[in-house]
């Protein structure tokens, strides 16, 4: 009787060892917040409205005990945000659509701030992939692609960071940001597996983009987008875990997300 119990002990005990050693790697690590606040400040496309709180109570009440409540209003986005890619393509996922296996994985970071340095309306290259691929080796399949830009040290300057303070058309034809170039989306496509992509600045697409293609691109593909994604200098190129969740929005465009990233020490 004792043999036959022998494999299941030992097969008890080794997924006991696994649980144990998850936890130890998730306890080791340092959790990054890269998501920007929102409040008054938040900044949101030139066209779209900006978020609103407004108070409901604040105060003792009748029964003597202390008590607040606010509302808010928001555009779907602003701030750090999702875009599902029904945004941009007919037919594809909605915000509620996109399965929790997707908005989590390892996360690639990509660092362009060199190139951005030299021209705020730099649009990613493929050569910024192949080079980031010659030292840290092939994007794995799977992985959730973040491009550092350094726009996000400029949070929430307008001026600096959407290189306009003006709203509306007038602001929208003064937009001046990095983003990825459409070859560039259309690379990854056609030869990487990606899960996510997301920046530091307020478009997957440059700011003086007109078709915004590559949003198109890759919505067709149902990859969603990661916009006004803060703290990417704190995350190293290869090694961090991300958890980006979004409000729950049924049938939306886009929610405001909660993005994380786990680093093991």
């Amino acid at each position: 009787m004792m043999n036959k119990l022998l494999p299941l002990l030992l097969i008890t005990g080794l997924l006991i060892s696994c649980i144990q050693n998850e936890t130890v790697e998730w306890e080791d690590g340092t959790w990054i917040d890269l998501t920007h606040e929102y409040s008054e400040e938040t900044l949101f496309w030139p066209t779209s409205s900006t978020f609103k709180i407004d108070t409901v109570f604040v105060g003792i009440t009748d029964g003597g005990f202390y008590y607040e409540s606010f509302e808010f209003c928001t555009a779907e986005h602003g701030g750090t945000h999702l875009d599902a890619p029904i945004h941009f393509y007919e037919n594809r996922k909605t915000v509620d659509e996109l399965g929790l296996d997707q908005l989590t994985g390892r996360a690639i970071v990509v660092d362009v701030t060199e190139q951005v340095s030299q021209n705020r309306d730099y649009e990613i290259q493929i050569s910024d992939l192949t080079t980031w691929e010659i030292e840290h080796g092939e994007i794995p399949d799977g992985s959730i692609l973040l491009f550092h830009t350094g726009m996000g040290a400029f949070w929430p300057d307008a001026a600096a960071y959407l290189g306009t303070e003006k709203r509306g058309e007038e602001g929208v034809a003064e937009l001046s940001f990095p983003g990825i170039h459409p070859e560039t989306a259309q690379w990854l496509v056609d030869n990487r597996t990606i899960k996510a992509v997301g920046l530091d600045t307020p478009s997957l697409d440059f700011g003086k983009s007109e078709l915004f293609e590559s949003h198109q691109i890759l919505f067709e593909q149902n990859i969603p987008g990661f916009e006004n994604v803060a703290n990417l200098d704190r995350l190293p190129p290869i090694g961090a875990y991300v958890v980006a969740l979004p409000m729950k929005i049924k049938d939306g465009s886009g929610a405001p997300l909660r993005i994380i990233a786990h680093i093991k020490e």
